[in-house]
């Protein structure tokens, strides 16, 4: 299947990527178990569609997703793919997160393995995974920048972090986008980050897009969560918080309806509204989601269509917050 995606460039200083990518988190555990045949077959399914923007995680899988992408694209051209990574994150050998190291020393070593693993020799886009409270931003980019001049970095990227922090990591060299949660359910970018972004010509690179499938049909007539699945911690996803939130997702099921479309695709389609420089990043795990949401490149929505979503989907009735309490402390975007 071949479509026209379309290209946007990713901020003043980032390459040209298109319209939406693929993020492969959930392909290594997040959500419960997965296939990897089956997120190969996603992996090709997105580039022959015209994708070229993979974002992945070092400590995806503590580097099951970056081993199974070098697997996906080791038939594929270089110059054909984009890939996005994140470092910083410590996990145990339990799987439990251990806070964040983002130190020069530390993400130099962090790189040389993620270069191991997915069997490149550079990336394109290399970021920490959150601020380091231990470690000034300035240091950090610094010690990217030097990745940059070696060539094992391509462009320097950033997530979760807020308007100051941007500022202060932009003056030490130019930061090509900030990936950060953004949806019908999350628009907590919206009075700071995301003007402050524009200003300093970062792109943003929307996750969660769809919230965690909370956006889409998948969970409409309710549902369980394996214990290694993010979403049995996640408070959006608990108790009374799940069911006004599912209120939410009805309300705006009866405009995909009029419109023809699926949820997951009127609530992408929302996300490309807000600006060419909203890159969103689509967590497909199967070949058919990625088709699903392909299809929401070519909708398009009026003002007044607009508007009605966002009344169905009014951002002050979203229940629970979109981590749980200990994972937003760590949050410079929360704070």
């Amino acid at each position: 299947m071949t479509k026209n995606l379309g290209t946007v460039q990713l901020g003043k200083t980032g390459p040209s990527v298109s319209r939406i990518g693929l993020g492969a988190m959930g392909m290594s555990g997040m959500y419960g178990s997965s296939d990897d045949a089956v997120s190969i077959a996603t992996v090709h399914a997105a580039l022959d569609s015209g994708a070229n923007l993979i974002d992945t995680g070092d400590f995806y899988g503590m580097g099951h997703n970056e081993m199974l992408l070098g697997r996906a694209l080791a038939d594929r051209k270089r110059e054909d793919y984009l890939l996005s990574v994140k470092f910083g994150a410590l996990r145990g050998p339990d799987g439990n997160f251990g806070g964040v190291d983002t130190r020069p020393a530390a993400l130099r070593n962090f790189l040389a393995y993620s270069l191991q693993r997915l069997g490149v020799d550079y990336i394109d886009i290399y970021r920490p995974a959150r601020l380091d409270p231990n470690v000034p931003i300035e240091e950090t980019v610094g010690a990217l920048a030097e990745l940059v001049q070696a060539g094992y970095v391509r462009h320097i990227g950033l997530s979760e972090v807020g308007a100051d922090t941007l500022r202060r990591a932009a003056a030490v060299h130019p930061i090509a986008d900030l990936q950060i949660e953004y949806s019908l359910l999350s628009r907590g970018i919206e009075s700071e980050i995301l003007p402050t972004a524009r200003e300093l010509g970062i792109g943003i690179t929307a996750y969660g897009v769809l919230s965690r499938g909370l956006l889409s049909d998948s969970l409409r007539g309710g549902a369980q969560f394996a214990p290694s699945d993010f979403r049995a911690h996640s408070p959006r996803f608990q108790g009374e918080n799940l069911t006004a939130n599912l209120r939410l997702v009805d309300a705006l099921a009866e405009i995909a309806a009029r419109h023809d479309v699926s949820v997951a695709q009127l609530a992408i389609a929302w996300a490309l509204s807000r600006g060419e420089d909203i890159v969103p990043i689509i967590g497909a795990r199967r070949p058919e989601r990625w088709t699903e949401a392909l299809a929401a490149v070519d909708i398009q929505l009026s003002a007044d269509e607009l508007a009605a979503i966002e009344a169905a989907v009014p951002a002050d009735q979203v229940a629970g917050g979109r981590y749980a309490e200990a994972q937003m402390a760590m949050l410079d975007s929360e704070r």
